[in-house]
Parts: structure tokens; sequence; C-alpha cells
């Protein structure tokens, strides 16, 4: 059975070594849920699926929620986990330590060992968050089991280096098609190129300028970027149609349909169609309210804006304010070389102790 009274860093390499690729949980939230009903005290614990949920109620006037998906991308030749010391320090290496089951560990670490709470504390560990979101397993609970992310603010483990990150951006794509006349090349001037039109967006992404905003101190950086293109047909053939791919990363303060409008003027005159295909929106930091703004000053004020998007968005469309905060570097989540500093679980772990304990 899991230790959860461990130290989170030997309860990290365990969970690491609990293959857990995405639809592939059952094993890993048996042995959370066994190990959170053995080893913890006052909290209801229940099963939905392959997530694992758990909660106090001991009457406090806020509630935190802690969340963490138990789920890794495959395998890529790095498990099971292991422990290197060297010039680089005290490194624990494999798949899963940055994302994210260093920060699970911390949350049942301090599930099972914070004895005096300061807060309600509710504990969700899920399913499916790194495949498509129709299987995301705190979309289901958020339809099947709202109550359950009731919370005055929420704390996602996701790699954040150790920094509290605010928020997350909103993100758009849209395709943006222009059509012309097939003709052959050798007679070029009886067809309209398709591809030569694309070169005024392509002017416009170079030309644009991103906006920054500061919300409560956590500076967003929009971006417009291409991202995909097709067209052609042969190599003696004048396209009739070509088509690019548009991304934008918005600044929490816009809707989704606000940053489609912003899109739209941005093209706008030019001879071609718009078709959005995707959209997400972002979620506003909320440092402001009580619980938020004590886990702000936790932290020492070492707060930045996330920059993509996360599962905060969810709690934040339902008014409650959320941040990522785990270990491990977020730009080796996903790579062969996943690896997380040991220092940083522990220094996340006794941040939150702080947290989430009664003074």
């Amino acid at each position: 059975m899991l230790d959860l009274h461990s130290d989170p860093i030997a309860l990290t390499a365990a969970l690491v070594d609990i293959p857990s690729e995405s639809r592939h949980e059952a094993l890993i939230a048996d042995e959370v849920e066994a190990a959170l009903r053995a080893q913890t005290t006052g909290f209801e614990i229940i099963r939905d699926g392959d997530a694992v949920l758990a909660r106090t109620r001991l009457g406090r006037p806020t509630r935190v929620l802690l969340a963490g998906h138990l789920d890794t991308v495959p395998a890529a030749g790095n498990l099971p986990s292991r422990r290197t010391v060297d010039a680089d320090g005290d490194i624990l290496h494999g798949c899963g330590t940055v994302d994210m089951k260093s920060g699970v560990a911390v949350f049942l670490h301090l599930a099972a060992t914070v004895t005096e709470l300061r807060h309600d504390l509710t504990c969700v560990f899920y399913d499916c968050e790194e495949i498509e979101a129709a299987a995301n397993g705190l979309g289901r609970i958020e339809r099947n089991l709202p109550e359950w992310l009731v919370a005055d603010v929420a704390i996602l483990g996701e790699p954040t280096g150790g920094y509290i990150e605010a928020g997350c951006q909103g993100t758009l794509r849209v395709v943006i098609s222009a059509a012309g006349t097939r003709a052959h090349s050798a007679r070029s001037w009886l067809g309209d190129n398709a591809i030569h039109k694309l070169g005024a967006v392509l002017d416009r992404l170079a030309a644009y300028q991103p906006r920054s905003v500061d919300i409560d101190g956590c500076v967003y950086r929009e971006g417009l970027s291409a991202v995909r293109i097709d067209g052609g047909v042969a190599g003696n053939v004048i396209p009739d149609a070509a088509a690019v791919t548009v991304n934008f990363r918005f600044a929490p303060d816009r809707t989704p349909e606000q940053a489609l409008a912003h899109v739209r003027e941005v093209f706008d005159g030019l001879d071609v169609d718009i078709q959005q295909t995707d959209a997400a929106a972002g979620a506003l930091p909320g440092l402001t309210a009580p619980a938020a703004a004590a886990l702000v000053n936790a932290a020492g004020g070492q707060v930045r804006a996330k920059y993509g998007w996360t599962d905060v968005s969810r709690f934040a469309a339902r008014g409650i304010p959320a941040v990522n905060y785990g270990p491990g570097d977020p730009n080796l989540a996903h790579t062969v070389e996943e690896r997380v500093p040991v220092e940083q679980i522990a220094a996340v772990a006794e941040l939150l102790r702080g947290y989430l304990s009664q003074s």
C-alpha cells in the first residue's frame, strides 16, 4: 500500500512506479483510494470511475480544494523511477515526475499528515486529463458531482517550478481560407492563386503587436500565431484553395466571443473566410479573494501569470479563484527527460502545510 505518511519524495517515486497512461488509471486509483481510506481520518471518500474524491466537514469558514490528475502520457522508456545525485543536485527521474505525480504526492501526503486544518479540505484525484477534453475526469465530476467542486479557492498541482501561477490564458483557433481559380502553372495568368492570397494574412500576423495586460499583479501576454498552412494540388497546378490555421492565446479578461471578434478585426478587409474550429475560456486569477490572498501571502508574493490553458478554467467558470502550484519544470512535461528536483517537492509541501495548518 502507498505510504501517505512517508516523505512526499518517496511517495512521488511510488506513484511514478505505477503506470497510469490515460484511460488506464484503475490501478493507481485503487491504490490511492485504499491509502486514503486506511491512513486519513475525518474524510468522506468516494470513487467516481477512476477518480477518487475526499473531503472534510469540520465547519471551517473556508474550503480549499486540491486537485491533481492521476494519468500520464505514454511512458517513453522512462519507467521505473530513478534518483540521481550529482552536480545538478538531487533529482527524481521518470514519467509523471513533473506532470503531475509529484503534485499529487504532496496533496496525498498533506491530507494524511495535517491534523489541525485551518480550512475544510477537498481533494480530487482524477483521470484522463492528458487526452481529449470530452474524456476529462474533472469535467465528468463537474457534471455528475458538482457539489464536490465547491470551494473558496482551488489549487491544481500542475508543474510551475514552485511558483504560484494564477489563472490561465484562453485559446482560440480559426481556419482562414482563400479561394482562387485552378490553372496550369505554365499558364499561370489564367488562374487565381489561392496560396498567394494568404500572403496578406501572414503579413498581418508578422506585424501584429500582442497585448499585455496586468490582472491582480499577473501580466498575461497575448499571442496570435499561424500554426499550420494547407494548400496546393500538384507541382504544375495553380491552387484554387488554401488555408492557414491561426491560434490566438488571449488574456483571461477577454471572453472567447471577444477573442473571436478581435481576430476578425485583425484580418478585416481581406478576401478570406474565417471559421472558428475550437475555443476555451481563460481563467481570471481572482487573487483578491481572501482565501486566495492568504495563499499568495504564504508564498511570499511569488506569483506569476499562467501561460497556456489548464483545468483552472473550470473553476474560474464557477466563480472559484484557482491557481496552478506544483513542483517541476513544465518545459520537461511529456519528455523522455522528465525529472524533478526533490527540493522542489519538499518546498511545495512545506508551503502548503503552513497554509493549510492551524497557526
